[in-house]
């Protein structure tokens, strides 16, 4: 069996709770060979050490011979070019960041997993996919929701005509105050709530339906990150017309209070002609309560630890958190068995996986969504290629 050596470019918190459990694992399974990891401080590196002390990786910057609190943008430039072939890199960077390690890794000849959003322009969405294309190379947008077995219901039941047509849809993702005030403090203003987390259901919308969006206006709120020192939107609404007329409207903020039981909130419903679907995506109804941690409500299904079957000492995390990089992951690997059926594959994965063809839906819609920020709620068309038009 083919074994990838993995390359993870950013240490953050998706990192720590996913990515690294995940390859992990994956390399306990005998998919993996080696792991390295680059972020911009070897602080960060220090945190992983710590987290992980009983796995082996390699790091970039080395904490023993650095500032750990020193910046280097570019390490990750030294890290690919570490990477041995076969290999994969996983980009977990701030947004605003993925489309230059995306891009270094496909002219390195590598093919790559980048969180959500792709991007945050369209403009570099198109030359992602037309260096991955000219390259052949695989870049697939980490989407997790796509997993999410409640909303691949919805898919299911929608594509073979049991809900009828699309009408309207209403999808809501709210997260503690404490990400754009602790965990993303260095790059909040970069970015918003809806870049971040609201493009999840942008692309479920797309996913579940195939609809192409038609055109975009936005609402925007700063009240209470401007009082503490950030100048970004505490909440973020847009509402986005699809190519059948139907309409979405997305509900998206990160300044819940630190005491919300859920680090996130989120759900979606959908109308359509012949039935409805509706579903809590935080609350699936099992909660523990503990001295140590308070009130916990308990998602099963996102990605969470139990005792390993075959070793009570070790924890065996699953979930649909992980399953979105372990298919990738496979998919990688199923790539370089077969190297002469490589052009075919990637053309069969632009029909089923979130690679840059319908990731930069959601990078148009994101966009879009900025750009009816920046002209005051005006409203901003996209066309059947998803070049953005708005008169204001």
């Amino acid at each position: 069996m083919t074994q990838l050596n993995v390359l993870i470019v950013g240490g953050g918190m998706i990192s720590q709770e996913v990515i690294l459990p995940t390859v992990f694992q994956q390399r306990r399974a005998g998919k993996i060979r080696d792991v390295l990891v680059a972020s911009r401080r070897a602080q960060t590196i220090q945190t992983l050490r710590r987290q992980f002390p009983n796995e082996n990786f390699h790091a970039w910057p080395d904490p023993d011979t650095v500032n750990p609190q020193e910046s280097f943008p570019d390490i990750y430039r030294d890290a690919i070019q570490k990477l041995k072939p076969p290999g994969a890199v996983i980009v977990a960077t701030p947004d605003h960041l993925h489309t230059p390690v995306i891009l270094c890794a496909i002219d390195n000849g590598f093919d790559v997993i980048v969180q959500k959003p792709l991007c945050l322009d369209i403009a570099d969405a198109r030359k992602i996919l037309q260096t991955a294309q000219t390259a052949q190379r695989y870049v697939y947008t980490d989407f997790h929701k796509r997993h999410d077995p409640a909303l691949r219901a919805c898919q299911y039941k929608y594509r073979r005509g049991l809900l009828g047509e699309a009408l309207c849809s209403h999808a809501w993702i709210e997260e503690r105050r404490e990400m754009p005030l602790k965990n993303f403090a260095l790059w909040a203003e970069q970015s918003s709530s809806f870049e971040y987390i609201g493009c999840h259901y942008v692309d479920m919308f797309h996913f579940i339906t195939g609809l192409m969006p038609r055109k975009v206006i936005a609402f925007g709120q700063k009240k209470f990150l401007p009082e503490h020192g950030k100048n970004a939107f505490d909440a973020v609404q847009a509402i986005i017309e699809w190519e059948n007329g139907s309409v979405q409207y997305v509900q998206s903020s990160w300044v819940l209070p630190d005491a919300n039981p859920n680090l996130t909130n989120q759900g979606f419903q959908i109308t359509c002609t012949e039935g409805e679907f509706r579903a809590d995506n935080a609350d699936r109804n099992s909660n523990f309560v503990s001295t140590p941690n308070g009130f916990e409500r308990f998602n099963p299904h996102f990605f969470k630890p139990y005792l390993d079957w075959d070793n009570f000492d070790r924890d065996y995390w699953t979930g649909y958190g992980g399953e979105s990089i372990i298919q990738p992951i496979d998919d990688i690997i199923k790539l370089h068995q077969h190297p002469e059926r490589r052009k075919q594959f990637l053309a069969d994965f632009e029909k089923t996986r979130p690679v840059p063809r319908q990731a930069m839906i959601a990078t148009a819609v994101i966009q879009a969504a900025r750009m009816s920020l920046d002209r005051h709620n005006a409203p901003v068309i996209l066309d059947q290629n998803l070049n953005l038009h708005c008169d204001i």
